[in-house]
């Protein structure tokens, strides 16, 4: 699905738009999320929260987004958390460096690589200002992209907007593997918003100032890397691994993950697995998944290792999350900055736990569902556009359409939704417009079933079932639909089989 077609979708149907848009002047990188596409984005990460976090037996926090500058000194994000940066001296625009030399180059620029490095990258491939095409680029500068606060009535409390959820996570750990009664390895989770000052927010969602994430954030005894019982569930499952050695994708058995030593060990071969069959019940096709692995020189500054979970696109290929054996750097960093021993007690022997991090985009996994599901067909003259999402991730598992507004059909079909409702089914009632309209404006919002009321309904009362991929067709019984939706809801029961 081209950028455009998804911007043209999200605008009409009023998905996701610009923050403040009714003000000329207003910042890029913040975006809106109307009814229909706030549902979208919660239903996300529910099923996030179903699939992963609850399944995982993990546990689940809500931390502050404004923390106190002392953390983010541990943390090492004021030294090291620097975007390079590029001044056009014709035009004024600033640019991300690395970015503008990697859309020259077709290529990845290491986020290691130094200011010198990166001017004479620019000047070997003649880079110019992607505004106006001039050649005449500064030099490059480091650019830190915390986002400060001053907090209090003097405004001498230094604070920051936290620019990855995950900070909070460690500071919390003492406290909640205590009361938690847990032993390791533990996953704390964490979703909800940061904060990035981005030189230059580009694609809608997928660069951001203001962006979701879905964190998890999993503690673990070092010495016990292998020594994890669930990884017999996945030992045989295939991971789509994008190696250094050779820049191709090779499918991987888990076990041999393991054992020519690709991961660390067997808990990062679990989670990656765990990672890909996730998306892939959210409705990603297999084949459009891979983990790249990073060298030394691509990864963050608190990672040993790092394998970044990406899905091909219309624009190529996407990283949605980061999964980073980040060892003990945090809590080592945490605990020297507060003065607090951060270490745990397990049988017998103290340590610092090690953590490895999957932290997944919730606004970049939006727009690459949107990517996925979006599809046109043509059927006789008549083209149509629907989104093929996961009924679990639709705003809505069935829309309620009266065929008219008289004869009492409207009241029965009002009356039909307000059972719907009572069964806690996601419902949309519409009474506006021809029922071709009313079919065309809920594919495109991804409503995977439509209920007719008609005449017939008034006779026998049943209603039409409308598939929404197939277009194909039922009458059912009124009083057979809460059951045969659930069933339709968590794939038991298809179209075809009523």
């Amino acid at each position: 699905m081209p950028k455009e077609e998804i911007i043209n979708l999200a605008l009409r149907r009023g998905l996701f738009y610009p923050a403040a848009e009714i003000y000329p002047n207003s910042p890029s990188g913040f975006w809106d999320f109307g009814p229909d596409g706030e549902t979208i984005r919660r239903k996300i990460v529910e099923f996030w929260r179903n699939e992963l976090v609850e399944k995982e037996h993990f546990v689940e926090i809500y931390g502050a987004q404004i923390l106190p500058e002392a953390v983010f000194k541990a943390s090492g994000h004021l030294d090291s958390f620097n975007d390079p940066i590029v001044q056009c001296n014709k035009c004024k625009s600033l640019n991300r460096a690395d970015k503008i030399i990697a859309d020259v180059t077709k290529g990845i620029v290491p986020e290691s690589m130094s200011t010198p490095e990166l001017d004479s990258l620019i000047k070997k491939h003649n880079v110019k200002c992607p505004k106006c095409k001039s050649d005449q680029l500064d030099k490059v500068k480091t650019f830190n992209m915390m986002m400060k606060v001053n907090i209090g009535a003097t405004g001498d409390l230094t604070s920051y907007l936290r620019p990855e959820t995950c900070q909070s996570i460690f500071l919390d750990f003492a406290r909640v593997y205590k009361t938690s009664r847990q032993t390791l390895p533990l996953g704390i989770a964490q979703a909800g918003a940061s904060f990035r000052n981005e030189i230059a927010p580009r694609n809608t969602l997928l660069r951001e100032r203001e962006l979701g994430q879905m964190e998890i954030e999993i503690f673990f005894d070092p010495d016990k890397i292998n020594d994890f019982e669930k990884f017999d569930d996945v030992k045989d499952y295939k991971l789509n691994l994008m190696l250094l050695k050779d820049g191709k994708v090779s499918k991987v058995k888990c076990s041999d993950a393991v054992k020519k030593k690709i991961v660390s060990g067997k808990l990062v071969a679990y989670y990656l697995a765990r990672v890909q069959q996730l998306y892939e019940r959210y409705g990603i096709p297999t084949e459009k998944i891979r983990f790249r692995e990073l060298d030394d020189d691509e990864r963050a500054f608190y990672a040993k290792e790092t394998w970044d979970f990406e899905i091909e696109t219309d624009l190529g290929w996407i990283e949605l999350i980061a999964n980073n054996y980040r060892t003990d750097y945090d809590l080592k960093g945490h605990s020297a900055g507060s003065k607090q021993d951060l270490s745990v007690v397990e049988n017998g022997k103290k340590f610092m736990p090690h953590v490895f991090e999957i932290s997944a985009g919730i606004d970049r996994t939006f727009y690459v569902l949107l990517d996925n599901a979006f599809k046109k067909e043509k059927r006789g003259p008549e083209e149509r556009s629907f989104l093929d999402l996961n009924p679990r991730i639709a705003p809505y598992l069935v829309a309620v359409f009266p065929l008219v507004k008289k004869d009492g059909i409207k009241e029965k079909a009002e009356e039909l939704y307000q059972l719907l409702n009572s069964y806690e089914f996601d419902s949309y009632y519409d009474e506006k417009g021809s029922i071709g309209k009313r079919y065309a404006r809920v594919d495109e919002i991804g409503v995977p079933y439509v209920i007719t009321v008609d005449y017939d309904t008034m006779k026998d009362g049943t209603v039409t079932l409308r598939e929404r991929n197939s277009m194909e067709q039922k009458r059912v019984k009124i009083d057979t639909l809460p059951e045969l939706l659930w069933k339709l809801h968590l794939g038991k029961t298809t179209i075809k089989e009523i």
